[in-house]
């Protein structure tokens, strides 16, 4: 089953903005998620902040989806689950809403227009339309694996 989990160390996972079941971020997770169960992850981390949005939104301990992830479960089958188990009153119109929030999102406090700004410099200073977290995330998946910005 390990052969089916992606190695991200010679490529990035699923970008923020692809979708499953409406959710933004939720299939980036589970590359990250499946690849730290192989032990190929390399720089990338499951449970970072941006994850924990999910979580948080969702209602999901990053645990028990781990858990099911481990148990070799495919996208449709974890998605089944996180509809099954977030929390109650979640809608489809509030995953669109949640979804549509998190995509055009920018660093909001100084120490993370720091942290932006740092990578953002790092991995493509000359590019003047890297503004979201999205942006960030898909300059720098692009570059660490040998893109031009």
């Amino acid at each position: 089953m390990e052969s089916n989990y992606p190695d991200l160390t010679v490529r990035p996972p699923r970008g923020p903005r692809v979708r499953l079941g409406g959710f933004v971020c939720l299939p980036r997770i589970l590359d990250k998620c499946r690849a730290v169960l192989a032990g190929k992850n390399g720089e990338y981390n499951y449970d970072c902040p941006m994850d924990q949005r999910f979580f948080s939104f969702a209602g999901i301990a990053s645990d028990d989806l781990k858990a099911q992830v481990a148990s070799g479960k495919g996208d449709g089958e974890i998605l089944g689950w996180v509809l099954e188990n977030m929390r109650s009153g979640i809608t489809e119109a509030d995953i669109r809403n949640w979804s549509e929030y998190m995509e055009p999102r920018s660093p909001s406090d100084v120490e993370s227009r720091e942290f932006f700004q740092g990578i953002h410099s790092e991995t493509a200073p000359q590019r003047e339309d890297i503004a979201t977290w999205f942006d960030l995330l898909d300059i720098d998946d692009y570059v660490s694996f040998g893109g031009q910005p």
